[in-house]
């Protein structure tokens, strides 16, 4: 086979030098730049988790505000906070902490 042969059998859409110039350019700017779609995908993947942590810890800010607020106004759920996290007592209390032990399935 003589190659005008095998030219002849190409489609002319295929012999265009600007479609041809133009399928290059996307296939090099999907798969081979710097910034090429896998990239981008995780990069908005990326951006969304941080998102909704961001909304998390804005949230979480807001909590903490509120529960600031009510233990430096109210005394009665200061004396209740010391008493949950820091086992702090009167003087004339006792306290007993019943800590449960997991058991052993046999």
């Amino acid at each position: 086979m003589k190659t005008s042969d095998i030219l002849s059998k190409i489609p002319p859409i295929l012999k265009n030098k600007y479609l041809l110039t133009g399928l290059a350019f996307i296939i090099w700017l999907a798969f081979f730049d710097r910034n090429n779609l896998v990239s981008q995908f995780r990069t908005h993947k990326v951006l969304n988790d941080l998102k909704t942590e961001k909304k998390f810890y804005i949230d979480q800010a807001q909590k903490d505000s509120v529960a600031l607020h009510d233990l430096t106004t109210d005394t009665a759920s200061m004396e209740r906070y010391a008493r949950e996290k820091y086992m702090m007592k009167k003087d004339s209390e006792d306290i007993y902490i019943i800590v449960r032990e997991k058991r052993e399935p046999k």
